[in-house]
């Protein structure tokens, strides 16, 4: 099993710049540890995106526990593997059936929709260090361009 789940999403929006965001849970280890795997999710996320993402895409690497300890390496050759994965799939088509939600949490979902209050993920606060909070953008491939 691989050190992360990788999600792709692709935005429809016209803008071909690829982002990127990283998250690891508590669940992983403490601060110390979250922030390394974190550090080295942003290395190959800057290395591999702009030659394996997809342009106009929003990338998340969910980090899990076997990833604390593996080799660079390895998590390389795996983002690798997974990106050609995502970029071989048609546009458009999910993986599996989307699972449908609660009724109460549409409820909840729309009371908050409905105040016009936005987290500060929606809103594009960068929080109070400007960096981001683990996300970043990244430069769309130019046409033409090869991937390898």
């Amino acid at each position: 099993m691989p050190g992360f789940v990788l999600l792709v999403r692709e935005r429809g929006d016209g803008d071909p710049a690829m982002r990127y965001g990283i998250t690891v849970t508590k669940k992983i280890g403490g601060a110390v540890v979250r922030n390394r795997m974190k550090r080295r999710f942003r290395v190959l996320a800057r290395e591999l995106l702009p030659l394996h993402g997809i342009a106009g895409a929003d990338h998340v690497l969910i980090g899990r526990g076997d990833g604390v300890e593996r080799d660079f390496g390895l998590l390389r050759s795996e983002l690798e593997k997974a990106l050609r994965k995502v970029m071989s799939r048609p546009v458009g088509d999910a993986p599996r059936k989307a699972v449908k939600r609660s009724g109460a949490k549409d409820a909840a979902l729309l009371r908050r929709d409905s105040s016009g209050t936005r987290d500060s993920r929606e809103s594009g606060s960068q929080g109070s260090n400007g960096r981001g909070g683990g996300t970043g953008l990244l430069p769309a491939r130019e046409p033409g361009e090869s991937g390898s």
